[in-house]
């Protein structure tokens, strides 16, 4: 059992720390904010995180697991995990000051690791061991919100960069789960995790794109990525054309890579393009939309179906959904929203928050789906139908069947389709 600190308990920070603590170890972990480590001393899990909740009660119930404001409970702690926020800059780069606070507060014992999750620009982890006098491991974290701890428990991979004995002391945490190890140096373990998430940005603004082409030609986009996620070299993943991509992770690594990039002297043309054809996918979906109302969105109501940025989370944060409603709202367009993850407040951002889809719909000219919630299959389409003025649901992620709209009196437009 070893002596773990996780310095942060947002979505990475608790579970890497719930997960450490169900493995054995000693974990103890810090958060700036009082009132969040009141309520999960009490076991109170916040995050729509499965599996999470009962694993923090069972690490607290068997003294394994604690939580404080106190930093100084870091001190002298075997390993120390870095999980927090590396937001984007004002000039695209990845903010560090709450990696550099850090650093700043710890009072690290000769033997004390500290372990780098947080995402951050290839150097900072060599920077901060050079600096520091303090030994360093990247140790990026891949985790999907929603799958938080199956994807800690069950890792397609772990990686460590750094020296290779420090490597092997935090390789020790992660006895007992079956994934391959990739053991590297502090750069490229820091450009995987940017590269991994940058390539993923890649496809999904690629077959954006496709689903375009697909409009304008008559060809079938479904059938376009069945033939593709066939070839073994391409795969069936993020192949599915949606609104365009967002959350805590893609947008701001994807423009964290090319500011860093372009810092080194190289140019990642492609990923600039992609960035920029995820900008425009906003507004072709706002086009299709508007085509659906008649041609204009100044004044027409629209029952929007999803906010948060995918399915099985209530996070906002850089959301398609509320990017989407945030132009439509601009065109003139009164909107009124209902997402079955997210609760709170009336408002999410432009939209009129319901908890009621039947709400959602009433009235409007045109309802549109910007989250692929499983729940929207199971929704009573013939009652929606029979509340709202128009006829048109505007499917962007291809979650619902266009026969059985058309047999509750609705027609189906999707990405990828001719209208």
């Amino acid at each position: 059992m070893a002596a773990v600190g996780v310095a942060g308990a947002g979505y990475v920070g608790l579970t890497t720390a719930a997960c450490l603590a169900a493995l054995g170890h000693d974990v103890v972990c810090t958060e700036v904010d009082e009132s969040k480590v009141a309520r999960l001393s009490r076991g109170e899990v916040e995050l729509a995180e499965r599996e999470l909740a009962p694993l923090v009660r069972d690490g607290l119930a068997a003294g394994r697991l604690r939580f404080t404001a106190d930093v100084s409970a870091l001190d002298g702690r075997e390993f120390v995990f870095a999980c927090v926020p590396t937001p984007t800059g004002p000039d695209g780069s990845a903010d560090l000051s709450a990696v550099e606070a850090v650093l700043a507060a710890l009072r690290p014992a000769p033997h004390t690791v500290l372990v780098v999750k947080s995402t951050v620009p290839v150097g900072t982890c060599a920077r901060i061991a050079g600096t520091a006098g303090i030994a360093v491991v990247s140790n990026p974290e891949f985790l999907r919100e929603g799958h938080a701890v199956h994807d800690f428990r069950h890792p397609d991979r772990i990686v460590l960069g750094g020296d290779p004995p420090v490597v092997e002391r935090v390789a020790t945490l992660y006895a007992g789960l079956d994934a391959p190890v990739v053991r590297t140096g502090h750069a490229s373990a820091e450009l995987g995790k940017y590269a991994s998430n940058a390539f993923l940005a890649l496809k999904l603004s690629y077959v954006n794109l496709l689903a375009r082409l697909c409009e304008r030609t008559g060809a079938d986009i479904d059938a376009v990525t069945r033939t593709m996620s066939l070839d073994e070299r391409i795969g069936p993943h993020f192949l599915h054309p949606g609104p365009g991509w967002g959350g805590s992770c893609l947008p701001k690594d994807t423009r964290a890579l090319v500011a860093s990039a372009a810092a080194a002297g190289v140019d990642l043309t492609v990923l600039r393009s992609a960035i920029e054809a995820n900008d425009r996918q906003y507004d072709h979906v706002v086009a299709r939309v508007r085509e659906a109302a008649g041609g204009r969105l100044a004044g027409v109501r629209i029952g929007v179906f999803g906010l948060a940025f995918k399915a099985g989370t209530s996070d906002l944060r850089d959301s398609p959904a509320l990017a989407v409603a945030g132009r439509l709202a601009d065109a003139g367009a009164v909107l009124t929203g209902y997402d079955p993850g997210v609760g709170g407040g009336d408002q999410a951002g432009p939209v009129q928050r319901v908890d009621d889809p039947v709400l959602a719909a009433k009235g409007a000219r045109v309802l549109v789906v910007l989250t692929e919630w499983p729940e929207f299959t199971r929704l009573d389409w013939s009652q929606l139908a029979a509340v709202a003025e128009g006829d048109v649901v505007v499917d962007t992620r291809g979650v619902l069947d266009p026969a059985a709209l058309r047999g509750s009196g609705l027609r189906c437009v999707r990405l990828g389709h001719p209208a």
